[in-house]
């Protein structure tokens, strides 16, 4: 193994961190808006109708803004994806855009920014040093035509030790507490958060540490309450089971841990041991006891023993090349870098590894974790329309067949707009989203929901097909005794009744008599009709005699022979 000799070679000081990125990426479902003039409109609208009520803004981005902000990283991030990811990340350029179309020729991904956000201010642990991080961005994700919001949040931060850049990668993702230890002290996430201005002012602050709000709001509404500093952030969106008002509402797809990406640029990265990699590439935090790679792993051997095949891209982790030591470690929901500081080219935010992270490796991660959470959200539809389903009422049944054809359709579009296995030929890029991916295990949950919906569809199909059925029985049995009855009066053309020079009064009064007479006969010809099509079919049955014939006939008028 690469790691051996620093295994073998025993305690020795852990690297400290000169740089760190951190990236959360937290997917999330929007609602349908219940507000008639949003019904027909998408969330971005929505969003950016909103005006200065709103602290987002829609983000001009390089690719549609001046050509003078376009730089070489952006046309590096360009170049490293297949031509039907671009038209997905970058829409057809403007004079795509000048020829219209279902979104206009821009991207099917919008995306928005708030910049009132400068730092965030976190304390790990009761009583530990508060660390401020700066907060490089804060965006929203929109997609076109998928119910799907992604918030972005990047954070940095300079010359920290490892294990408080483990901690800010355990802890700080965190969209509520997981629990509370016996002092009452909220387990997993930040001891507290703020967001801070860049006058310092402070903005918002978390609230886990409050344990009875959070308690109270999954006993009332089953679902889990947001964290303040996330709700807030949020802002004007809120979370579905929430009493705030809002036109954009979403609930929580996924788990409450938030996806995240990390940069680590270290003083010398091969004094990391395997369980300091193990650490990391799982994002479990800082070990009891002092830091030090003599800390053991979270994990018995015989669950690691494979962790380098699994888990690392390791074509970087030599000492030649133009960024050495640097290693890859994914577990689908962390995409962790880590290389040496003193490399130039690793800590390069045009050309380098740090550039990559930023352009290349976010977005095969983003693109990753939109699909995940769009199929979430398909199969969340399926079972939201099969338990509002009462099939003793009608207006329930069709809401359920219009809900079951809108998933089928968004569906497909979703496939041949959004689905794609292979996002690039470049070998890193590719290699590192086919470790996402495979960790994720999207196709096997593409293949589920795909069922899952495809079996709806043909349950419709089915019971399209049997209604047809059923309608046509009926008809054939009316056809087939309304037949009797028109041939006798009809026979050469015999009236019972001689009343063509009668008064107008009386042809009248017998045309309504015979009108609702015929009219009763037919309606009482189709209530009895599965009952009389049961008669027929007895009646052309040779095996069947006369008394089983005439007994399928009195059972017409038995009640509760069905």
């Amino acid at each position: 193994m690469a790691d051996a000799e620093a295994e073998s070679s025993g305690a020795v000081a852990a690297p400290s961190v000169k740089h760190l990125r951190q990236t959360l990426l937290w997917p999330l479902r929007l609602m349908p808006t219940t507000q008639p003039r949003h019904a027909h409109r998408g969330p971005w609208q929505v969003l950016r109708d909103l005006g200065d009520a709103s602290p987002w803004r829609e983000e001009i981005d390089e690719y549609t803004g001046a050509s003078d902000r376009f730089h070489e990283r952006h046309y590096n991030e360009f170049v490293s994806f297949l031509p039907y990811v671009q038209r997905f990340l970058y829409g057809d350029g403007r004079k795509g855009r000048a020829a219209g179309g279902a979104s206009g020729g821009d991207s099917p991904m919008r995306v928005f920014r708030r910049s009132d956000v400068a730092a965030v201010r976190v304390v790990g642990r009761p009583g530990a040093e508060p660390m401020t991080l700066q907060v490089v961005h804060v965006d929203l994700y929109f997609f076109f035509d998928v119910d799907v919001v992604l918030l972005n949040v990047e954070v940095g931060a300079d010359h920290l030790s490892l294990a408080q850049a483990q901690e800010i990668l355990y802890r700080f993702g965190r969209a509520y507490p997981g629990g509370w230890d016996a002092q009452g002290q909220a387990l997993h996430c930040m001891h507290s958060v703020e967001w801070l201005a860049a006058d310092g002012r402070v903005l918002a602050s978390s609230d886990a540490q409050q344990r009875e709000p959070f308690l109270a709001h999954v006993a009332e509404h089953r679902a889990p309450r947001l964290a303040a500093h996330w709700a807030w952030l949020m802002r004007p969106l809120v979370s579905d089971h929430s009493d705030e008002a809002g036109a954009l509402r979403f609930r929580q797809i996924e788990y409450y841990r938030m996806p995240v990406m990390a940069y680590l640029a270290l003083d010398d990265p091969r004094r990391l041991s395997r369980s300091d990699f193990i650490r990391l590439a799982m994002v479990t935090g800082t070990a009891e006891g002092p830091a030090s790679t003599a800390a053991p792993s979270p994990y018995l051997e015989e669950q690691v023993i494979d962790f380098e095949q699994r888990y690392c891209y390791d074509r970087f982790w030599t000492d030649a090349g133009a960024a050495p030591r640097t290693r890859y470690l994914c577990n689908g929901r962390a995409l962790i870098v880590i290389g040496d500081a003193r490399s130039e080219f690793f800590c390069c935010r045009d050309r380098g590894v740090l550039a990559q992270f930023r352009h290349q490796h976010f977005l095969l991660f983003l693109i990753a974790h939109f699909q995940k959470a769009a199929l979430l959200m398909y199969s969340d539809r399926l079972v939201e329309a099969l338990r509002n389903l009462d099939i003793h009422d009608v207006a329930s049944v069709k809401r359920f067949k219009r809900a079951i054809r809108a998933s089928f359709e968004g569906f497909l579009r979703f496939t041949h707009r959004y689905w794609f296995h292979e996002i690039s030929e470049q070998a890193q890029v590719r290699a590192l989203s086919h470790l996402c991916t495979t960790h994720l295990g999207l196709d096997p949950l593409y293949d589920e929901v795909k069922e899952r919906i495809a079996d709806m569809n043909t349950y419709l199909e089915a019971d399209s097909l049997r209604r047809q059925a059923n309608t046509v029985v009926r008809l054939t049995v009316v056809t087939l005794f309304g037949l009797i009855g028109t041939i006798t009066t009809g026979f050469l053309g015999m009236n019972l009744l001689a009343e063509a020079e009668a008064p107008l009064w009386r042809k009248l009064l017998w045309f309504g008599i015979v009108f609702g007479f015929t009219t009763w006969l037919t309606v009482y010809t189709m209530v009895k009709s599965k009952r009389l099509s049961d008669f027929i079919d007895a009646l052309s049955d040779e095996r069947n005699t006369l008394r089983d014939k005439l007994g399928v006939l009195a059972r017409v008028w038995r009640p509760g022979s069905d």
